[in-house]
């Protein structure tokens, strides 16, 4: 049986085991996958035992992602453009290392929610690896600008020049962001803090948000939205689980269906929310 697994300290909350078993039996696919803790200051010679006992490929989650950047023999073009990693493979002593977060999330808002992005002005709260990792692909939809905020203005400054050769984005100071943003996609932490600090920019019943946050409920930031007269707002579930899915045609070469796992995902968490 084929071993995979997703990397990561801590691992016990994650999805990607159920998300992985339910593609392969929708694709005919014998394979065993598994979360693996490791530790935190010893990723390489863990790793490298996994290898070493059969693991053929890995998603890696937080805080290894730039440490399999640096481990990967070989980078593709979306892991380059990232600046981390979240797929690697391992075949014949080559470990290749990719990143689907991006083009996850770009799955998630064009074919799922149906959302056009060519010519918005898009706002990107924060300016840590999250925000690097999507950057790429929300720019190669062409919206009209992205605007980065985070809290510490040099880090989105920076990032904003880092992509600027791709399209229009700029960086603004959290308090001095104004007029109106088609979409406000919050890539902080405050959706685990459970606070969020309000914007000075104009929100309409238009405004869509999209948290890359999930969980049983909607995140203070899709319920701010909602008090400020969004009507709709998403959460990260659906890109967690179409990136997942690339990851698994990197791997497979078979791209899996992901609506019913979604939807399956989905009622998971809802029954977590009736236990409570």
């Amino acid at each position: 049986m084929q071993l995979y697994g997703v990397l990561g300290n801590p691992i016990a909350h994650s999805k990607s085991p159920m998300i992985h078993a339910m593609f392969a039996r929708n694709c005919g696919i014998d394979l065993e996958y598994k979360a693996f803790c490791l530790a935190k200051d010893n990723f390489e010679g863990e790793l490298a035992e996994l290898i070493h006992q059969g693991l053929l490929g890995a998603n890696v989650t937080v805080p290894f992602k730039e440490n399999a950047f640096r481990f990967a023999h070989e980078l593709t073009a979306e892991a380059i453009e990232a600046g981390a990693v979240n797929t690697l493979r391992f075949s014949d002593d080559k470990f290749i290392g990719h990143n689907t977060d991006g083009n996850g999330l770009l799955c998630d808002l064009v074919d799922r929610h149906h959302l056009v992005l060519a010519n918005k002005r898009i706002l990107v709260l924060g300016a840590g690896g999250a925000t690097k990792g999507i950057l790429g692909p929300l720019l190669r939809a062409n919206p009209s600008e992205i605007m980065i905020s985070n809290r510490t203005h040099e880090k989105a400054v920076r990032l904003a020049e880092d992509f600027n050769q791709k399209g229009n984005i700029n960086a603004c100071e959290w308090q001095n962001l104004s007029g109106r943003f088609d979409l406000i996609i919050n890539a902080t932490s405050s959706s685990l803090s459970n606070e969020f600090t309000p914007l000075p920019c104009e929100i309409d019943a238009s405004t869509i948000g999209y948290d890359l946050m999930y969980g049983t409920k909607p995140t203070i930031f899709m319920e701010y939205l909602a008090e400020n007269g969004a009507e709709k707002s998403f959460d990260g579930l659906g890109m967690l689980v179409e990136q997942a899915a690339l990851s698994f045609e990197f791997w497979h070469g078979i791209k899996p269906k992901t609506e019913m796992v979604y939807q399956d995902l989905r009622q998971v968490l809802l029954s977590y929310t009736a236990d409570c």
